[in-house]
């Protein structure tokens, strides 16, 4: 079921409370609080765009193997926006990008017992008809200005949520080898060799050869050895934004 709410804090704030249950949406207009991944604001106009969190209940999903839920919710966007013509590729570990630009930003938490995941709250935000974006931002794109018409936001948040379903059911009936190498095959940069950075800012060139179940990025470095990076430990360095 779909809670629709003109304000608030935080929808993942929100979805934490145990009135919502599996597969419960909960969008808002308008949060104040919204969250990215690492630490960053989501920047979002009201009534243009949809910022929501959807709940999941995911108890047959071994602990080590968390991240796949993070690809089934990267697939169901993809799927999603190729309805609308949009061609986009998710970037390590879950945004939405279309080329080298920024369509979709996902904050997955979980809620964990000592053997399974007990919740997880999907935060997501879609550039839906936004065309005017902060200059503080480095690469925004919006789906009006992707396919170059406005899009009914409820259609495209039933038309998501119909793709999650489809996934979700996947994982949940054991095809965890399909949805990984679907994942995969959607990836930004993929076996292309790309810039990376370290948090301390220094630069290096790789070659994404897999990711694992926990989510760790393994990239081949020029010395042929493939090093893995969990979140936070590596970034890409993507293109200036152009004006």
């Amino acid at each position: 079921m779909i809670y629709r709410k003109e304000y608030t804090i935080s929808t993942n704030e929100d979805a934490h409370s145990a009135e919502y249950g599996h597969f419960d949406v909960v969008w808002a207009e308008y949060q104040s609080g919204g969250r990215g991944q690492r630490g960053h604001t989501w920047h979002s106009v009201k009534g243009e765009n949809l910022t929501f969190s959807v709940v999941l209940t995911p108890h047959f999903l071994p602990i080590v193997e968390q991240f796949l839920l993070s690809e089934v919710v990267a697939l169901a966007l993809v799927d999603t926006l190729k309805a609308y013509g949009i061609v986009c590729r998710i970037k390590w570990t879950n945004d939405i990008y279309a080329a080298d630009k920024k369509i979709v930003g996902v904050l997955i938490e979980h809620s964990l017992s000592v053997e399974r995941i007990e919740r997880t709250i999907v935060g997501v935000g879609i550039n839906v008809n936004q065309t005017n974006f902060p200059d503080d931002l480095p690469n925004p794109t919006s789906v009006i200005l992707e396919c170059g018409h406005e899009v009914e936001r409820e259609a495209l948040l039933n038309q998501f949520m119909s793709n999650l379903k489809v996934w979700y059911r996947r994982l949940e009936e054991g095809d965890k080898e399909g949805v990984m190498q679907a994942y995969r095959e959607a990836m930004y940069h993929f076996g292309q060799r790309h810039t990376y950075a370290y948090p301390s800012g220094e630069r290096f060139e790789a070659v994404i050869r897999d990711v694992r179940p926990s989510g760790e990025l393994c990239l081949e470095h020029d010395d042929g050895v493939v090093r893995e990076y969990a979140f936070k430990e590596v970034e890409f360095v993507l293109p200036a934004r152009g004006r």
